[in-house]
């Protein structure tokens, strides 16, 4: 193998170990289910579905009884922004339905995500950036340092955004790629992008 010198090894263990879990003999409460059918299911079809299919799809959803749903990624292209805007006109999200999107952390694609959610009642907010080694050195070239602010930024402006569209929000982030990244700076990352938002609640 050539080059074998530039790989190195790409699994650390946690930095605390916790496993209060596994000493569980049953749940106490019921767990929250978060449907992610219209963005991932959506994404492996040859022919995405179209406004109607997904509308009719949310509706279907929601009668089963998911209390979270994934809508998908509203700056991804004019058919998932459309549906995101025509479940919120049309007020076809129940009151006990809090609904998910993701975005890049990108400043005009967080600007367009929160044009699409302005109106809405119940919303995760769910921000991710790039973080693999490969990624950081072949794509951005940009350090780990660089990266983090990436996240910090995205984070600050979810907030700005929040403030100006009026979007009460629940944030989510994760590191895209978080399993070929050293454990230590993905969770330095997910701890520095959750504080940014947290701090101000």
């Amino acid at each position: 193998m050539k080059n074998y010198q530039n790989y190195k090894r790409g699994y650390y263990m946690p930095p605390v170990q916790c496993t209060d879990w596994v000493n569980k003999e049953y749940i106490d409460k019921a767990p929250i289910w978060c449907s992610v059918d219209l963005r991932d299911g959506n994404q492996a079809l040859i022919v995405p579905m179209s406004l109607d299919e997904k509308l009719e799809f949310f509706k279907e959803l929601v009668r089963i009884g998911f209390k979270e749903i994934e809508i998908g990624f509203p700056a991804a292209s004019e058919t998932e922004y459309e549906f995101c805007r025509t479940l919120i006109e049309q007020d076809l999200i129940p009151d006990d339905v809090t609904i998910q999107v993701l975005t890049q952390a990108r400043p005009h694609i967080i600007e367009k995500t929160f044009k699409a959610i302005e109106g809405a009642k119940n919303v995760i907010v769910h921000l991710y950036n790039s973080t693999s080694f490969a990624q950081r050195q072949q794509v951005f070239r940009k350090s780990k340092e660089e990266i983090l602010k990436i996240a910090v930024d995205g984070a600050e402006l979810l907030n700005k955004m929040a403030d100006e569209y009026g979007v009460p929000y629940r944030f989510e982030y994760s590191p895209e790629q978080r399993l070929t990244m050293h454990l230590r700076s993905a969770t330095q990352l997910s701890m520095y992008g959750s504080r940014h938002r947290t701090e101000r609640l």
